[in-house]
């Protein structure tokens, strides 16, 4: 069984990230920066992440993007042309960006036996979201993307 942390942890869930945007929108993504700044865009889903089989790390899954890069992942992933995707189709590609992330990190930790509980994604919507943490919190945040998009991605679990 592999040691466990929660640092560990969060670096499944970039790589989930960028598995998940490679398989179902057929895009490359790297890491474009290894801290992202504490404000999201102005498109953000979240995940709670129920604590371990041990009991212990619950956390929050973060995944924001700007509308303009979600039209473009959207239109990767269903096939309907950029021009035509719709507010509707950003809100469901992040919540589906957020749930495929979240599923594919579950299934990379089992292995590690450390059994997760997900609930369903939910939006947040507004100017200036931004994320202000408090002592004995881990926080691992990055900007992934390539030349054209970016998608950033904060995972904070409670030590």
């Amino acid at each position: 069984m592999s040691e466990f942390t929660t640092e560990k942890l969060s670096y499944i869930f970039i790589d989930a990230l960028t598995d998940v945007v490679s398989k179902m929108a057929g895009l490359s993504f790297n890491v474009l920066s290894e801290e992202a700044d504490s404000a999201f865009d102005e498109n953000t889903a979240v995940m709670s992440l129920g604590g371990a089989s041990n009991g212990k790390n619950h956390g929050m899954l973060f995944i924001s993007a700007k509308e303009k890069d979600l039209r473009i992942i959207g239109s990767f992933m269903t096939g309907i042309p950029i021009n035509e995707i719709t507010e509707n189709d950003i809100e469901d590609t992040l919540c589906e960006l957020v749930n495929m992330t979240a599923g594919n990190a579950k299934l990379r930790t089992n292995s590690m036996e450390q059994i997760y509980t997900i609930t369903p994604p939910f939006l947040l919507k507004a100017d200036n979201l931004a994320i202000k943490t408090k002592k004995r919190i881990n926080v691992i945040s990055r900007i992934l993307g390539n030349d054209e998009i970016s998608v950033k991605i904060k995972v904070i679990f409670y030590t």
